[in-house]
This record gives structure tokens, sequence and C-alpha cells, in this order.
């Protein structure tokens, strides 16, 4: 299986912001089971209905199961039943149980390794966390702090007289409070995820006062407003590469709402044109929420550390491909970029000597995720073939050696339970 060190991209993404460097998930909607290591830049690529955005799911429900809770998170997505994988609809598959877990390199360059397992009982009533782990280690691979909890109980733990633990809750939300797991948690509950919305982006909006994206771009005035000169600068030149004629872009008022208000060269140099966000394409818009959710907080002393977006070349012509992903590039040597695609045209700008790219296929209802096969590998290095050109041939092939060592990868909470 591939080494799990980052290189390149990775190695610069790690040196001021949190980096997600291992993903592995069991039973999570249409994903059995995936063990995955992630790079600065990733892109997951495969059909559409393949569960490329299950696999971003799952990180946006740890995420999400953190800053807000454990039932909120369950409960937006319709229950305990819509999570755990099915094989019929009214038929689970093997265990009441999912699991997710993660390796994060934090700030100070130690690792965390963090899990967890929900059940319910076969009648699919109250959820239960059956298990979590957490263990932090030095640089070295020493361990320096560390906990498990089962059904409720704290079973061990490197710190004394930590507080009690639920059965409905993550307990790294209370453990938080020590210095010991604080990185963590904040490098985890800090991952945000888009699934940008032009027409929610084109409707006028209320002044927002949070100071993230929201998940569909509806507040991308209010976010706009707050970026810095820097940023703000090196998002226009993207955005003028990829959209031709635009000079910048900026937030306008209109009595108690606001909205992006665009300038683009017109016949007079002196005079360009002003166009608000409504008349506006959804390439246009689509292009700069996700220029936006690559480089907000980029300045914080908590920036955003992990950014996941859902297709981002959506309603854009495909010659632009080029510059949307250098503009993701170059964003994630600060903020670690997850994008799923299904287009050939992104696909042929993946550099595979710093890029991830992981191919995503369905099979009898089973999500299977793993890095393109050796023979994919060795045509794209020897220019025999892109990987847009591989995709279109139907010919871009999971490495099926890798799905095999899946099955064998270790497991925090198998360890802790045995």
């Amino acid at each position: 299986m591939d080494s799990l060190k980052p290189s390149g991209e990775a190695q610069s993404a790690l040196e001021n912001a949190p980096f997600l460097r291992r993903v592995s998930l069991r039973n999570y909607k249409s994903i059995e089971r995936a063990d995955v290591s992630l790079s600065a830049l990733t892109v997951l690529v495969g059909k559409n209905g393949s569960g490329k955005s299950n696999f971003l799911d799952a990180l946006r429900f740890l995420s999400e199961s953190l800053r807000t809770s454990l039932d909120h998170a369950i409960r937006s997505r319709g229950g305990f039943q819509e999570i755990k994988r099915r094989l019929r609809a009214a038929r689970w598959v093997g265990d009441f149980r999912f699991s997710i877990e993660v390796e994060v390199v934090l700030p100070n360059e130690q690792v965390a390794k963090y899990g967890f397992g929900i059940s319910t009982d076969p009648e699919g009533g109250a959820f239960r966390v059956r298990s979590e782990v957490l263990s932090v280690h030095s640089p070295t691979g020493s361990p320096t702090a560390y906990y498990s909890v089962n059904s409720g109980k704290v079973a061990k733990s490197s710190v004394g007289k930590l507080p009690p633990a639920f059965e409905d809750r993550l307990y790294l939300v209370n453990a938080s409070g020590f210095p010991e797991f604080r990185p963590c948690y904040e490098a985890l509950s800090s991952m945000s995820f888009y699934d940008l919305n032009p027409v929610s982006m084109r409707s006028p909006q209320p002044p927002n006062t949070g100071d993230l994206l929201q998940e569909d771009g509806s507040n991308l005035a209010s976010i706009v407003a707050r970026l810095k000169p820097e940023a703000a600068k090196r998002i226009t030149q993207y955005l003028s590469a990829i959209v031709p004629g635009i000079i910048d872009f900026g937030k306008v008022s209109l009595g108690p709402l606001e909205t992006v208000l665009f300038r683009q060269q017109g016949e007079d140099s002196s005079h360009p044109l002003e166009f608000f966000a409504w008349s506006m394409s959804d390439g246009t818009l689509r292009t700069l929420g996700a220029l936006v959710a690559a480089n907000q907080r980029t300045d914080r002393d908590s920036p955003v550390s992990l950014v996941g977006i859902e297709e981002p070349e959506t309603a854009l012509h495909p010659a632009a491909a080029g510059a949307l992903m250098d503009a993701l590039r170059e964003a994630s040597s600060h903020t670690q970029i997850v994008a799923t695609s299904h287009s050939p045209d992104l696909l042929d700008q993946v550099d595979l000597g710093t890029d991830r790219l992981l191919a995503v296929v369905s099979e009898k209802g089973k999500t299977l995720i793993a890095p393109i096969d050796e023979a994919s590998r060795e045509a794209i290095r020897r220019h025999l073939y892109t990987p847009g050109e591989l995709l279109r041939l139907n010919q871009l092939e999971l490495d099926r050696k890798y799905l095999r060592e899946q099955a064998q990868a270790d497991s925090i909470l198998d360890e802790d339970e045995a």
C-alpha cells in the first residue's frame, strides 16, 4: 500500500496547518470499507452515483458532530438508518455499526489517530457511541496522550480526572478542554465542505456575521467583504484567467441586503461594465465560490484545515480547467483541498507527482475507493494517455491490489475492543 507520508505540495501544507493524511471508513452509506491516504490536493474521480459525495460526507459528518452535536449530525441525514450501509432498502448489512477513523498531522508535527464507531440495535432504536479512541504521538512516534471510551465509560486515559462520558456524544468535545487533545479537536472541527448553488449565490442576502462561507455559497458577499487584500487580489487574478474580462469583484449593499458586484472589461477601458451576481453565469459564480472557499481565513491563527468541494468544474468551459486546478493547487499550500470530479478536462490537469488521484467506482451497490492502478499510472508516465483520456475511454482503473490491502488495514477501534 502507498506510503502515508506526504511529500512535495503535501509537505508544504503541513508547515502551518493540520493535515489529514489518512481516512478509514466502514459501512458509511454506500462505502463498505475504505482506507486511503490523502495529499495536499486530492481529487476523487468517478461517475455520477459512484459514491464520491459519500466519502466527503463522512468527513463532513465527523466535523459537524464535533462542531454541533452527534445527534444533530445524524438527524440532519435522516437518521441512523440513512447513514449505515444497507444491502437493500429494508435490510442492513453486517453488524449495526458504522465507523470513521482519521490520522491527522498537527501543526506541532505531532500525529493524532482518532476514530469512533456508532451503533444501534436491530430494530433501529437509539444510537450510541460504541467506541471512541484518540492517541497523540510525538514526531518520533512516541505516545504523548490518549484516551479510549467504550459504551459511555472512559476505559483508559493518560490524563487524570477526565469528565464523564455519555453514549450519545463524542467524547472529544469534552476532552478538547485539555491542552493535550485541543489541537486534534480544532483540526477536525474546522473542516468545511461545499456543494455550491448558483441560485442561492445569485439571490441578495441579509448580511451574515459568520466568518466561513456557507455550504451552498449563499453568504458569498459577506465573506468577500472580509477577504484580506492579498487574498482578494490573488482570487481576482485567477478569476480573470478563468473568466476573461473580469477586472474585479466586491460586496455591494442593496438596502438591507447585499450581493456581489462584478466589474468586467467593456469597449471603453476607462468605463468597465458592472454586473450584479444575478446577471452572472453559473460557471462564474461557482468558480468564485470555489476560490473563496479555498482561500478564506488564510491569515487567521485558526484557518480552515480542510476544504471539500463537490465538482468545482461544473458549468465551466473545459479550457478553464487548467487555471482552476492551478488555483486549487496553490491554495493547497495553506489549506488541504479534497475535490470530487467526473470531468476529463479537470483530470488532465492533475499532477500525479504532487496531487492525489483516487478512483471511485460502484460495484454491486458498494463504493470502492483506491488509487489508479499501475497500468494506468505507467500509461500516464509514458505520455501514452492523459488521465482524462483514460477516463473518456473508461480505462482509468482502480488498483485492485490496494483494495485487497485495505481489507487488512489496522483499526484502532478493533485494537481497543480486543
